[in-house]
Order: C-alpha cells, then sequence, then structure tokens
C-alpha cells in the first residue's frame, strides 16, 4: 500500500519543503492478530467524566432508527474485535457524471464501536472516491514567523501559491521534486497557475487523512461527543499501529453522526522518516451537497521546532473552492430558454436604430469588459455576482453622487477570490481581491481603494479592446494570468491618485481618510516582509520599491502606534469575506466584534487559524448554507 505524505527535506545547506508519497512498510505480523480498539483512559476531573460514556448509549451516536436493538456494551474495550470493523473495499470510482452527492442509504444502526469505525472508513473511501474527480482550485499562503517581544509572533517573509487539484490519476500519477540523494513524491497531479521558485505543493495533501484508511494500520480511541458549529460529531484519537508503514496519520479526527463523514481533523504523520519532518495540520470539510463533505480550510502552524538545526517557525492557510466550476459557465441557461409563440416576439431593445459611433465604441468596450469578466469567473478566480457587490457598488455611488458623476455605462463592482492585496479596474467593472477586503479596517479605507478605481474609469483610460474577440477568450486555464494584464502605466496611475483624492475630499468619508492614511502607513511598514501578499498578479501593486499608491493621505494620519490596543490600522486575512467553496459566492461575515485583550490580538495582514462555525446541509436547499469562517481571536 502506498502513502501520501507531506515532508519537510532538510538539505545541508538549506531547508527545502518536499512533498512525498511514501512506499508503505508492509504490515507486521500482527497485523494478522485480531484488531483491538483503544479506549483513552478517563480523568478524575468533572468535565471529562461528563464527556466518557457512562452507559453503551453513549458510545454511539443517536440514529433514528428506533427499532434496532441496543448492544450489550457499546463502549470500545481493549482487547475486543470490534463487529463490523473489518477492512472496508475501496469503492469502485464513478464517472464524474455519475457523481454521488446523495446522503448515505439507510442502514442499520450501528451497536458497537467497532460498526461506528467500519461506517467511517466506508464513507473515507467513498470521499476518496469523489475527490479524484473534483478539480477545486487551491490556494495556500505561508508566512515564516518571528518572535518579537512586544507583538508575540510577527511575519519576516511569506510565500504564496495558486493552483488546481487533480488527482483524478489517484496515486498513479506520481510526480517528483527533492535534492540530490533524495527521491520525493508529492499527491497527486497539482497544475500551478503560476510558477514560484517556492511551491508548498504538499500543503494541498492535507485534505487527506489517509488514501486507504483501513483498521489494520491503525487503532481507534473513542474521546467524547462535541458539537462543531451545528453539527453533532464524534471525538475519535487515532493512532497508526505499529511498523504500519512511514507517514500514518496520527492525532484526532471528528465524525458527524448521521453519515459518520469525517469533517474535521486534527494532527501530523508519524513516523517520520530519517531526513524528513511531518508538518502539523488542522484539515476542515464543510458540507456542501447532502451527504457530501469536501476540503475546504487547512490551517498549518510550527512554533520553534528544532530540527537538524533548523528552527521552523511559520503560519500557513490553505482554502479550496471551485468544486462546482462546471455551472460557473452559466451553461444550464441553455435549458431556460423560453421559446414564444412567433405571433407574441417583439424586439425589447430600446434602441430603434443603428448605435452611433460613440455608442458602438462604448458597446465595444463593454464586450470586450463582458468577455474577460466572465472568463475570469469560469476559471473559479473571480465570485458570481452577490451581496458583496451590492456593498462596493454603495460606496461607487456615494462617491458619484457627490462628484456630481455621471458615468455610462453604470460601474459595476466583482470580488477577485484570491489573498494577495490588489485592486483593478476592467472597463467600467471594478476589481477587488478578497484579501484587500479582509485587512481593510474600516469604510473611508474602502472608499480609499474604489476612488482610485473610480478615477481610472473618469479619466477614460480604458480597457484593452484585443479581448472583445472571443477567440482570445478560448486558452486553458493554467494560462489565466499570462493572458490577462490589466496594469496601468505609471502616468495613469498617478493621474488616478490625483483625481481619487478629489473625489474623497468631496465625499462623505472626508472626514475619516485619516483611517485610510493609517492604514497605508501600517501597509508600507508591512510591506517589505510581505512581499507575496502585496504583489498583484492581475494589476497594479498597492505598493512597491517607490511608491505606495494614495501617499498623500499618509501625511493627515495620526503616528502608527503598534503597541496600542485601541488603534486599529489593519486587520487579519480572513475576518470579513467568506466563501462558498460549492458555488464561489462571497458573503460578509456578520459575526462580532472582539474587543481585544492585548495589541498582541491585533495581528495585522497575518494569517490565522480556522474555526468555521459547520452547518449541515439540507437535501431541499442545497445552496443556501455555508459554515462561517472567521480567525480565531
Amino acid at each position: 500500500m502506498k502513502k501520501h505524505v507531506l515532508l519537510l527535506v532538510i538539505a545541508a545547506a538549506a531547508c527545502v519543503w518536499t512533498f512525498a508519497q511514501d512506499n508503505a512498510a508492509t504490515p507486521s505480523q500482527n497485523d494478522s492478530q485480531p484488531q483491538t480498539q483503544t479506549t483513552q483512559t478517563p480523568s478524575s476531573s468533572p468535565a471529562n467524566q461528563d464527556a466518557t460514556p457512562s452507559s453503551p448509549s453513549d458510545a454511539v451516536p443517536a440514529t433514528t432508527t428506533p427499532e434496532t436493538p441496543k448492544s450489550q456494551d457499546m463502549s470500545p474495550v481493549p482487547g475486543n474485535q470490534p463487529a463490523g470493523a473489518q477492512d472496508q473495499p475501496r469503492p469502485q470510482d464513478s464517472a464524474p457524471a455519475q457523481l454521488q452527492v446523495q446522503s448515505a442509504p439507510a442502514a442499520p444502526a450501528p451497536t458497537s464501536f467497532g460498526d461506528v469505525i467500519a461506517r467511517v472508513i466506508e464513507r473515507e473511501h467513498f470521499f476518496v472516491a469523489q475527490m479524484r474527480h473534483m478539480h477545486p482550485l487551491v490556494e495556500t499562503y505561508i508566512q515564516n514567523m518571528r518572535g518579537d517581544k512586544d507583538m508575540g509572533q510577527v511575519p519576516q517573509n511569506d510565500h504564496y501559491f495558486l493552483g488546481r487539484l487533480d488527482l483524478s490519476n489517484g496515486t498513479d500519477d506520481k510526480s517528483f521534486l527533492g535534492q540530490p540523494g533524495f527521491r520525493q513524491r508529492f499527491m497527486g497531479k497539482l497544475t500551478s497557475l503560476y510558477s514560484m521558485r517556492f511551491l508548498p505543493l504538499g500543503f494541498a495533501q492535507m485534505v487527506m487523512l489517509d488514501s486507504d484508511l483501513q483498521t489494520k494500520s491503525y487503532d481507534f480511541s473513542f474521546v467524547r461527543r462535541e458539537f462543531l458549529g451545528e453539527v453533532r460529531c464524534l471525538v475519535i484519537d487515532v493512532k497508526p499501529k505499529p511498523h504500519s508503514g512511514e507517514g500514518r496519520f496520527l492525532g484526532r479526527v471528528w465524525v458527524e453522526d448521521q453519515d459518520y463523514n469525517i469533517v474535521r481533523f486534527n494532527g501530523t504523520y508519524a513516523p517520520h522518516p530519517r531526513y524528513s519532518y511531518y508538518l502539523h495540520f488542522d484539515s476542515w470539510r464543510l458540507n456542501l451537497r447532502p451527504g457530501l463533505w469536501l476540503p475546504a480550510y487547512v490551517y498549518s502552524e510550527e512554533n520553534d521546532t528544532q530540527y537538524h538545526m533548523t528552527n521552523l517557525h511559520f503560519r500557513s492557510q490553505t482554502r479550496l473552492w471551485g468544486y462546482d466550476l462546471q455551472h460557473l459557465g452559466r451553461h444550464d441557461e441553455f435549458t431556460q430558454i423560453l421559446v414564444d409563440a412567433p405571433e407574441t416576439v417583439r424586439d425589447q431593445s430600446e434602441a430603434i436604430q443603428d448605435a452611433t459611433p460613440v455608442q458602438a465604441e462604448r458597446n465595444w468596450q463593454r464586450q470586450a469588459e463582458d468577455n474577460a469578466l466572465e472568463r475570469l469567473q469560469t476559471v473559479g478566480l473571480l465570485a458570481p455576482p452577490g451581496e458583496v457587490d451590492k456593498v462596493l457598488t454603495t460606496v461607487v455611488n456615494n462617491l458619484e453622487v457627490t462628484n456630481n458623476l455621471d458615468v455610462q455605462p453604470e460601474v459595476r463592482c466583482r470580488v477577485l477570490l484570491t489573498a494577495p492585496l490588489e485592486s483593478f479596474d476592467v472597463g467600467h467593472t471594478i476589481v477587488i481581491s478578497r484579501g484587500m477586503l479582509d485587512v481593510l479596517p474600516d469604510e473611508a479605507s474602502l472608499a480609499m481603494v474604489l476612488a482610485h478605481e473610480l478615477a481610472h474609469i473618469v479619466l477614460g483610460h480604458q480597457i484593452d479592446t484585443k479581448f472583445a474577440f472571443s477567440d482570445r477568450m478560448l486558452f486553458p486555464d493554467d494560462e489565466t494570468f499570462q493572458r490577462f494584464d490589466f496594469k496601468r502605466n505609471p502616468d495613469d496611475e498617478e493621474a488616478a491618485d490625483k483625481k481619487a483624492l478629489d473625489m474623497l475630499k468631496n465625499s462623505p468619508y472626508k472626514d475619516k481618510l485619516s483611517n485610510a492614511g493609517l492604514f497605508l502607513k501600517a501597509l508600507q511598514d508591512r510591506a517589505p516582509v510581505l512581499k507575496n501578499l502585496i504583489r498583484p498578479h492581475l494589476g497594479n501593486g498597492f505598493s512597491n520599491s517607490k511608491n505606495l499608491r494614495m501617499a498623500e493621505l499618509m501625511t493627515t494620519a495620526p503616528e502608527l502606534k503598534k503597541e496600542s490596543a485601541d488603534q486599529i490600522a489593519a486587520l487579519p486575512l480572513g475576518g470579513r469575506i467568506k466563501v462558498d467553496p460549492w458555488s464561489n459566492r462571497a458573503e460578509m461575515q456578520k459575526g462580532k466584534a472582539v474587543a481585544l485583550l492585548s495589541a498582541r490580538e491585533k495581528m495585522p495582514f497575518q494569517v490565522t487559524p480556522f474555526f468555521p462555525y459547520l452547518t449541515r446541509l439540507q437535501s431541499g436547499n442545497p445552496s443556501d448554507k455555508v459554515a462561517l469562517t472567521a480567525p480565531n481571536k
């Protein structure tokens, strides 16, 4: 059996990240003996006593089959062979058109802890089979940290990767990445949308607990029941058996108590090879379709871990989205066309004559704009139109009304789903990234960003109309960043800054522009160490080695006080926008503000852990719910 693992390979001169798929060792003779389930010895504390099953019925989740008789002893007892815990056969892969997303069929209620484990293994094999037909985008952002006597942990540099996960060939699809003397393999095939020197491909591997989970390789210990959001879960400790091979999962899993899907797993892989180190991670799945839980978030962290004279100190976030890209192109609209009777067909357009030269030019530019936006959406980089766009458009309208502007065609706003801080205009559409929206502290700072892009539109800085030709949209997804370039030249950028400042001075935000200037000071302070976070991929950067956008606002801003908990210049990543990984819809977080205990909790521009509020999707309305997620403060 082969196991996919994530390794950090330590070379003699430097620490090089690689990702491997090791050949697991042959199971020992002990594996042929009766398999046992081990329990965790309950603590004497009242909390642990409450969490420990006190009766047979507490050890197995309640089910909807009341007629099923209870077992005489359903608690996990060392030395007992669990009923139904035999190794589960792996399901046959189905074609994408036959993708199963329904809830698990009704089955007899588990009558022992072994039956529960058997159900978990069955569902995990189902999950692995379904992931081979999924091709989500996967984004990993890493911040290497250092200690600071006043601020705790602060970033010292960062790395970024964006690609598409492809497991269609399973373990037969192997790639190699390593240093001389090593032969490491990373799981599956990850096609990058652009190439980076530091490429943490293996962070995506953390979506898999084990590609072939079997009881012969693990011991399972029931811990307690626990709610993750609205979902009641069984908490189970998982430990690899001796001699079961390298790269086995070691940690804890949370299993929802209806279909027995793993919804979270937290730990590492063990034992590690001689020259490698397994990273710790916390992996979350969301209920994106009835009965189907798919990976959405992975957090990884190492704090001053010493290994072969190398100090590991980093934090990373991995996000997955774009599971349902085939519907982002709106191919399903063809089935919704209404055919009217011939005599009722009328031309519904307002125009009764050919477009004038000016109108024709505008229409041509709009066509280029629409083509580019549609292509970005079908790739999965741009969120479909939604409620966040309306919030942004309201701010743009405030700027237009107070400056007596009548922009035609109307200005639209869209959300780019990536973390790097960037904004740009595509014709008369303003695009702003999820990462930028996350870190902006208030509406005045948002108005500053939007005003700059609105200024480009008002000044007539037009889109390249080559995008109006449809054949230019026919390119592979991984060439998106090479085919699209919405950067402006320095003269246009300078002119847009001046025009934006004039508009802001007439706007409702004129008395709060000091907050926007404070944000720019915070950005300028972190820019040298967060180069990948502020590096744009489609438009102009907010900061470069020479200039900072809208820098004049910093002259009226107060002094940046990092040690003050009362001054919030910028927010952490992930606190404002949530994205539905299935539909790519972006929504605003509605959580309450948290009072900070100290300046160390400000964490501007920083990576934080994930703690989504899990919800169970109902069969009748599969697109309404998505787990809320916000940084842990």
